[in-house]
């Protein structure tokens, strides 16, 4: 459960659609999941927040690596070093779906009215936070018409990821259904994305 600042890395490059974070491969754990959500600030006093859904997440490349790939075999230790204390660089991918106002606690379901700017914190959105923002089902077509992600795939696992960390156990299934009938008022007319992205939300 996210109940406490968690942070996921710093802003490299931003735009409204969306923005890269980079933080270091061993800091990463499953809360770095594609289809999370994810907030940062686009004012200095944290006024307005961008909330947004991870949707790629890259490991750079690293000349040591290429090394290792090419031997013949390797030491589990050296393997052990690699993955846990060498600060191999990762980047991080989000689409924006929305933004906050802090000081009233209202959610917007629409792109903000600018990026945040580079180096900012990006944090996990807190369970009360996804919650919020999803009682309501406005940025979905935020998410399925972003031609730059696997849409389809980033809204079933952000509605995954809402039900799992947000919502009690005995809401799971209200909350798939509700989430079941917009998706089918929204893709009526592609019956193809409607079947994938259902059998990936059915509980």
């Amino acid at each position: 459960m996210v109940a406490q600042k968690y942070m996921v890395g710093r802003v490299l490059r931003a735009s409204t659609r969306g923005f890269t974070c980079g933080t270091q491969s061993n800091r990463v754990n499953n809360e770095h999941n594609f289809g999370a959500f994810v907030k940062v600030p686009i004012t200095n006093d944290d006024a307005v927040q961008v909330i947004g859904l991870i949707y790629a997440v890259e490991i750079k490349d690293d000349l040591l690596v290429n090394e290792l790939v090419m031997a013949e075999s390797v030491n589990s230790n050296v393997l052990r070093d690699q993955r846990e204390n060498r600060m191999v660089p990762m980047e991080i991918s989000v689409l924006n779906v929305g933004y906050q106002y802090t000081a009233h606690d209202t959610y917007v379901h629409s792109l903000p009215p600018r990026p945040p700017m580079s180096l900012s914190e990006v944090e996990l959105c807190t369970n009360d936070e996804v919650r919020k923002f999803t009682q309501r089902f406005d940025f979905f077509p935020l998410v399925l018409g972003a031609a730059e992600v696997p849409s389809v795939d980033l809204l079933a696992a952000a509605i995954q990821y809402a039900r799992w960390w947000a919502y009690q156990e005995n809401e799971h299934y209200p909350f798939l259904v509700s989430c079941g009938r917009e998706i089918a008022r929204q893709l009526s007319h592609d019956l193809k994305r409607l079947e994938h992205v259902l059998s990936l939300i059915r509980p």
